[in-house]
């Protein structure tokens, strides 16, 4: 139970169990516990224990792949051949890809056995999955609670050990927060480190791609996995990606310094998250580590720029789902013009309603340039600000977000998300990397700090992480009481 990647990966190689037994055991634990969690769309059963019996079969042919024999889940936003796509979308009923996102082929590569697609917010619009078609995941540490969003399926999935790691997607904070909310490692990489190919989009040039795991060591592992150049996404990078995992290094945060902007202190945080927040910046202190405080940019604007930019992305990336190319499998009677005329309206939800209609009047004819286009150029501000920070100093810490996990009623606020995200939203709209580790409880909730670093420079907020994580201990949630 709750064993991380390279602890469970070093029994299979001993053989002290087999990959059946583990796909058994998760199978076991999502039938039992996830109809008061909702955290997946789909399972894969039958799939599953077939690859696990393969691996079990052809145990020398297969041991040497990273993730041979280990049982993964993924956000249902990624396209997974035939096997059923959503986004958590009425839309989307029944569409099955033909092909792979290429982060799903390559942990299909090194043999991962994808356990299932985790539920969402409605094509990653919201914060705490309360958005989705299919109702909203709930917080494994307490039930009455959201697990955080958009990637709240993946997290909740994880925290109750119904799958060894996850893999999420970041537009403003759908990694971080999630990951902050279950007692997580969410990691965010640098914008075009991971492709985005096969992923559905919500904002282009936002949306990121990276693991929920339950150690740091384990989201190293994993991004140094689907990270790399994609000839299919124009995007990604194609700088050299490093062995992170191997890399981690404790002794390398000596003498490093970081930034800590006064106007997140500032906002209002909930009471145990600042405090945690201050003991971690003290542990870290009493570890080497130089922290100044420094000043940013109101963190107002980037809400602003993202309630502008991505919903005008949103409008854009929607306008494929016309009915006549997705969603026809849900259609009683196959009359393509019916479907057509009545799935935009009855297919999507009332989040995604908002956000088209507000993209699209932030792009019409009149007001792309009182809106859309000072947004892009209070973006660019919001990112100059940033690397200036950053040309002084090895990285930014933050807590992750201002709260501990809030509930249903709180995501009734239009303006849930861009809150609950405000301490991420401006590092995800300059394409930085960032990371997020447990820092401790507040009303027997978890609460997260985070780090966030240069572009490409994953592997400093990575030992920062894993540094921590060795002084403050990994949260591991006692599941009998879900």
């Amino acid at each position: 139970m709750n064993l991380t990647i390279t602890e469970l990966r070093e029994k299979l190689l001993k053989k002290e169990i087999s990959a059946t037994e583990i796909v058994n055991y998760y199978l076991k634990r999502i039938s039992e516990l996830d109809s008061k969690l909702n955290s997946y769309i789909t399972v894969n059963s039958e799939e599953s224990l077939e690859k696990a019996k393969l691996f079990d079969n052809n145990f020398n042919k297969y041991k040497d792949r990273k993730l041979a024999g280990i049982p993964v889940s993924a956000k249902d936003v990624f396209s997974t051949k035939n096997i059923l796509t959503t986004c958590a979308s009425h839309i989307l009923d029944g569409y099955k890809p033909v092909y792979n996102a290429t982060v799903i082929q390559k942990i299909l590569n090194q043999e991962a056995i994808l356990l299932g697609k985790t539920n969402l917010d409605q094509f990653c619009h919201g914060s705490g999955t309360a958005t989705s078609y299919y109702g909203p995941s709930r917080n494994p540490w307490n039930t009455q609670m959201l697990p955080g969003g958009s990637s709240g399926g993946s997290a909740a999935a994880l925290a109750a050990d119904l799958c060894t790691a996850t893999l999420g997607t970041e537009t403003a904070g759908s990694l971080r927060l999630p990951a902050s909310w279950c007692g997580l490692v969410g990691l965010k990489p640098t914008y075009g480190r991971v492709s985005r190919y096969g992923v559905l989009a919500m904002g282009s040039s936002l949306d990121c791609p990276g693991p929920i795991s339950k150690s740091v060591e384990d989201s190293a592992y994993m991004l140094e996995i689907i990270a790399g150049h994609d000839i299919n996404d124009f995007t990604s990078s194609e700088s050299k990606v490093p062995e992170y995992s191997k890399n981690l290094d404790i002794s390398k945060i000596k003498s490093l310094k970081l930034a800590l902007p006064k106007e997140y202190l500032e906002l209002e945080l909930e009471g145990g998250v600042r405090k945690n927040f201050l003991n971690s910046i003290q542990i870290l202190k009493d570890m080497g580590v130089n922290i100044e405080e420094v000043s940013i940019l109101d963190p107002a604007f980037a809400i602003a720029v993202y309630t502008i930019t991505c919903r005008s992305e949103v409008s854009s990336n929607l306008a494929r789902y016309d009915g006549t190319r997705f969603g026809l499998e849900g259609s009683k009677n196959g009359n393509i013009k019916e479907y057509y005329e009545s799935t935009r309206g009855e297919g999507f939800g009332p989040e995604p309603k908002r956000r088209v209609m507000t993209g699209t009047f932030s792009l019409s004819a009149g007001y792309a340039d009182e809106y859309f286009r000072k947004s892009e150029q209070v973006r660019q501000l919001i990112k100059e600000d940033l690397d200036k920070v950053l040309s002084k100093y090895d990285a930014i810490v933050a807590p992750t977000t201002p709260s501990v996990a809030l509930t249903d009623k709180d995501a009734e606020n239009p303006l849930f998300g861009e809150l609950a995200d405000v301490l991420a939203e401006g590092s995800s709209e300059a394409g930085l990397p960032g990371i997020t580790i447990p820092s401790g409880l507040s009303n027997n909730m978890p609460t997260g700090i985070q780090f966030i670093g240069r572009y490409f420079d994953e592997q400093t907020i990575l030992n920062l992480a894993y540094a921590l994580e060795k002084q403050v201990g990994r949260l591991i949630l006692d599941t009998g009481k879900i």
